[in-house]
């Protein structure tokens, strides 16, 4: 894992750009704070594929919903919280009840708001959309899996959410690592336990296996990045090898990652699951990993999991 961080919103940024750039049925439908989602470049260089509809999310769904009809590709872009709770219903029946090719792109997900409080922390927005036929769901777990997935989705047809950390955070691929929407990537094999993670988490669940192995340990890490349509198949591996799992979210541990990994446990009847993540209750304003802590998201919390189930 690379020292460099990086928010995943920036790796947005520049490669909602490139794909544009290469096809110009790429939209980007702004919500009036494209500077801080990132989009202020793409609005610079393909003004004619940009629209900002001011503070109207329920209306920037509604509009890209028209242009998808036409053929185009468009990207709503803003916060998490607004992308998924306010413009819920229009997506809903204007985008993946038609299943319209209608992207909404957010950052600030989770907590790495931080300091902007509870308002703007998106704690359920995942599970909100993961419970909407046609829709898929998806948060990378750093910058070059970010810009690869943003890519796949630009070119994979249907209604998606995709999801960015506002905060900055570690780099663990490289640029050549190549990802695929529903199919989880594996970071490292083991037979002890299995830790399932995604987004900002999956850094703490790489940490989390280094302690482990030194402590004797194996440790299968599996960075999730697509929680609907979830890679069952990875799943039920996991169960069937070693049938220990924890997993590991910056989202609230009801109706997320943890909740679908519930779901495919609870259907093959057997294995253990141990949730970590938010513990269904709101943030507050503080530093992420503060956040994080209060809530039971560590690396020392990962492994006291770990070991508890050995």
């Amino acid at each position: 894992m690379d020292t460099k961080k990086i928010a995943t919103r920036d790796a947005f940024g520049e490669e909602i750009i490139a794909q544009g750039l290469a096809n110009p049925n790429i939209y980007v439908i702004d919500a009036d704070i494209g500077k801080s989602c990132k989009t202020t470049n793409f609005m610079k260089q393909l003004p004619e594929q940009h629209l900002n509809v001011g503070i109207a999310e329920q209306s920037a769904v509604a509009v890209a919903a028209g242009l998808a009809t036409t053929g185009k590709i468009p990207f709503v872009v803003t916060y998490a919280v607004f992308g998924s709770l306010r413009a819920c219903e229009v997506m809903r029946q204007e985008a993946c009840y038609p299943n319209l090719n209608v992207k909404i792109a957010c950052s600030h997900g989770g907590v790495t708001p931080a300091n902007d409080g509870a308002s703007h922390q998106a704690i359920e927005d995942m599970g909100v959309y993961r419970t909407i036929p046609n829709m898929t769901v998806i948060m990378p777990a750093d910058y070059y899996s970010a810009k690869k997935l943003v890519a796949e989705v630009a070119n994979t047809y249907g209604p998606t959410y995709i999801r960015f950390t506002r905060d900055a955070i570690p780099v663990i691929y490289d640029e050549d690592t190549e990802f695929e929407i529903g199919k989880a990537k594996m970071i490292q094999d083991g037979k002890d336990v299995a830790i399932i993670a995604n987004g900002d988490t999956v850094r703490l669940a790489i940490e989390a296996a280094k302690v482990l192995a030194d402590e004797g340990i194996s440790t299968r890490v599996l960075d999730m990045h697509t929680i609907k349509p979830l890679d069952e198949e990875a799943v039920t591996a996991a169960v069937n090898d070693i049938g220990k799992i924890i997993t590991v979210e910056d989202h609230n541990i009801l109706n997320g990652l943890g909740s679908a990994v519930c779901e495919v446990t609870a259907e093959l009847g057997k294995g253990i699951v141990k949730r970590v993540g938010i513990q269904d209750q709101f943030g507050e304003s503080a530093p992420y990993e503060r956040l994080l802590a209060k809530n039971g998201i560590t690396v020392e919390d990962i492994v006291n999991h770990a070991k508890s189930m050995q």
